[in-house]
C-alpha cells in the first residue's frame, strides 16, 4: 500500500511540474511556450527524492533537474508542498493539489524558444500561477537583460514586476532590434 502511495505521489509530482507553463501563447515572452492538445511528460532526475506525506511535500535534492521539450529546470534542490496527497483525492479538482514548487541553489530556467532566468531561488505558486525569483535574480533574452532583488513573473498575465532596493537598483539592458526591410 506504501509503494502505492509513492507512486500516486510521484506521478501526481511530474503531472503537476507541468502547471509551471503559462496556457496562453505571448510571441513577445521569453517565457511564451506552445499549446498542445497533450500534456507533455516531465522528466525530473536528481541524486535522491523523499516523500513525505505527512508533511505533504516531495523533496529532490542534489543536481536537481527538471525538463520537457519546453523547459529545463536545474537547481541543487527542488521542493513540491501540496494541498491533498494524491490518495486522498477523490474529485477530478482535487488532482491539482500543488500548492507551490521551491526551487534553490544556482536555479536555470531555460526555455526552448529561448529565455533564460537565474536565481538563487526560484517560488512558484499555483494559486496566482505566479514565479517569484529571489537572489541576484535575472532574466535574459538574446542580449536583453533585467536585474533586481526581486523578479516576479506573473505567468496567466504575461506580466512582470522587477524591484530593487537602495543598495541594488533594478537594472534594464536593452538591444534595439533591427528593422527588416
Amino acid at each position: 500500500m506504501k509503494a502505492m502511495r509513492f507512486y500516486l505521489l510521484l506521478f501526481s509530482v511530474v503531472i503537476n511540474l507541468s502547471l509551471l507553463m503559462p496556457e496562453t501563447v505571448h510571441p513577445e515572452s521569453p517565457f511564451d511556450i506552445q499549446q498542445k492538445s497533450e500534456k507533455q511528460p516531465i522528466v525530473i532526475k536528481s541524486n535522491t527524492v523523499e516523500i513525505n506525506n505527512k508533511l505533504k511535500v516531495v523533496t529532490f535534492s542534489g543536481d536537481v533537474t527538471a525538463k520537457n521539450n519546453d523547459f529545463a529546470i536545474d537547481c541543487e534542490n527542488m521542493l513540491i508542498y501540496y494541498l491533498n496527497v494524491p490518495a486522498d483525492q477523490k474529485t477530478e479538482e482535487d488532482k491539482d493539489s500543488i500548492d507551490r514548487i521551491v526551487a534553490t541553489g544556482r536555479v536555470i530556467i531555460n526555455r526552448a524558444k529561448g529565455g533564460v532566468a537565474t536565481a538563487e531561488k526560484a517560488t512558484y505558486f499555483k494559486e496566482g500561477e505566479k514565479l517569484v525569483l529571489t537572489g541576484n535574480p535575472e532574466v535574459k533574452q538574446g542580449d536583453d537583460l533585467v536585474k533586481g532583488e526581486q523578479i516576479t513573473i506573473f505567468l496567466k498575465e504575461d506580466r512582470s514586476v522587477v524591484e530593487g532596493s537602495q543598495d541594488n537598483k533594478v537594472s534594464v539592458t536593452i538591444f534595439p532590434k533591427r528593422e527588416e526591410r
